[in-house]
């Protein structure tokens, strides 16, 4: 059995998630900002389908790419190199988590509920959530979100409207943060997209080494292509 959480309850240690499903930790409590901060501090993040109670989860293993380890194909560099698109940092955060909302094709549904797209506008306006966007001619056509904390960024969720759009965004979004001295980003649950860019997986213990080490580091405020390092508050 998983605890219930209740509004003043914290979390319980990561390491007491199961194993089947992997890494359901906690249901209730809230997306309250204090709440999903606390959340991603201690490696763990919500996840859940409309109907559910709010369910949080820490796999073991982790999906994670090393800025490093990023790998790009031939073919991929080809399209990076035409000249058709521009790639922009929250410039439209909501258009951004509205299209990742969207019901992927074969899928019934969305986990991003209208609950979870508020949460985490609200955290984009506190300047921990981010959104990076792909255009052509004027036209959001690809992007992803997530959220930035210390030298760590928690990724959530990407979509695509033409072929190859979601990859841009992320190999875009990995080349700054490596400018940037990101150590980690966090892709929670592993599939062969993710893989096919260079993301691996961790075990939980190795994970929160991560957290341990970079989560109080001063991170980037100045979220624009472009912007060095030491442009920070």
């Amino acid at each position: 059995m998983i605890p219930w959480l209740h509004p003043t309850d914290k979390f319980p240690p990561i390491d007491q998630a199961i194993d089947e499903p992997n890494g359901l930790l906690a249901a209730g409590g809230d997306l309250s900002q204090a709440r999903l901060v606390s959340a991603y501090r201690a490696g763990i993040f919500p996840w859940y389908s409309p109907g559910e109670p709010i369910l949080w989860w820490s796999p073991d293993p982790r999906c994670v790419l090393i800025p490093d380890q990023l790998h790009i194909s031939r073919s991929m560099r080809k399209r990076l190199n035409k000249t058709d698109y521009n790639v922009e940092f929250n410039r439209n955060f909501e258009a951004v988590i509205e299209a990742c909302s969207a019901p992927r094709k074969g899928a019934d549904g969305t986990w991003i509920t209208d609950e979870m797209k508020t949460a985490y506008c609200a955290l984009h306006k506190r300047g921990l959530a981010h959104s990076v966007e792909v255009y052509i001619d004027n036209e959001l056509v690809g992007g992803l979100y997530g959220l930035a904390i210390g030298k760590l960024f928690f990724g959530e969720s990407m979509f695509s409207k033409v072929k190859d759009a979601s990859k841009i965004a992320f190999i875009k979004m990995v080349e700054q943060l490596k400018k940037w001295d990101y150590a980690l980003i966090d892709c929670q649950v592993s599939n062969e997209h993710l893989f096919s860019l260079g993301a691996t997986e961790i075990s939980r213990d190795r994970f929160q080494v991560y957290l341990d080490r970079y989560l109080d580091q001063t991170g980037q405020t100045h979220w624009q292509f472009g912007a060095t390092e030491d442009q920070v508050e």
